[in-house]
Formats: C-alpha cells, structure tokens, sequence
C-alpha cells in the first residue's frame, strides 16, 4: 500500500476500530489511525459516542489537527455536518502580555482549601452515615 501523508483539511473515509468513553479509534489505513474525540461525532452535547458511533462502521472524516510532535491524527465528524473554517486552523497565537483569569496580585494558592478540607470531610462523613 502507498504511504499517504495526510494533512489537515483532509476529508478521507476510514473504519471504527474502537470506541472508549472519551472518543473512537477510526483506521484511515493498514498503519495509520485517528481519533474522534465525543465532542467531535456530532454538534451539541453527546452522552454516549455509542448512540452515533459502532466498532466496524465506515465513516467520512475530516482531519482537524495533526501533533507536530506525536504524529497523533485528531479527526472529526461534527465539521463535515457544518463547515470548518481552515483559515483559522493550525494558527499559532503569540500574546505579548499574559491574561490572567483571576487577580495576579492574589497569594491564596491551595490555602483556602487546606483551611476547609477538614469541615468537607467531616460533613461528608455525616452525609455517609445519614444516607444522602
């Protein structure tokens, strides 16, 4: 069989191999799988990949990243149900300045935690034996 080198924005047919909680293993060829990660098989939230996804089935997926390190193929089903804008993709973003979600300035760390985990485990317990 000839070697393929596959690329994002590849659209290829491929056969699920296997499926976990997190994703399905699709073979795109004799040496070469992928993986669509549950977020991937279908727009809007998926509880199960099993209601979409079985071990055997062909499916027509679009390859959506590539790890440069890995080798590691991540494929998708939801960007071929609506179109994937590639001129977005595979972008690297430098910012000059880092963002930060909460107060730089805040020297808490785990503290806040340590000082309440022994009242969680004690009402934990209290819960236990009262049978929540």
């Amino acid at each position: 069989m000839e070697h393929v080198d596959y690329k994002i924005g590849m659209i290829l047919e491929g056969k699920v191999t296997g499926i976990q909680a997190y994703g399905a293993f699709v073979s795109l060829d004799a040496q070469t799988q992928g993986l669509i990660h549950i977020s991937e098989c279908h727009h809007g939230y998926v509880d199960n990949i099993e209601h979409f996804l079985q071990v055997g089935q062909k499916v027509r997926v679009i390859i959506i990243d590539i790890d440069e390190y890995t080798g590691k193929i991540s494929l998708s089903v939801r960007c071929l149900e609506k179109p994937f804008d590639f001129s977005k993709a595979n972008k690297r973003v430098h910012y000059q300045h880092k963002k930060f979600w909460t107060n730089k300035h805040a020297q808490e760390g785990f503290a806040p935690i340590a000082e309440r985990l022994d009242g969680w485990v004690k009402q934990a317990l209290v819960d236990i034996d009262a049978g929540k």
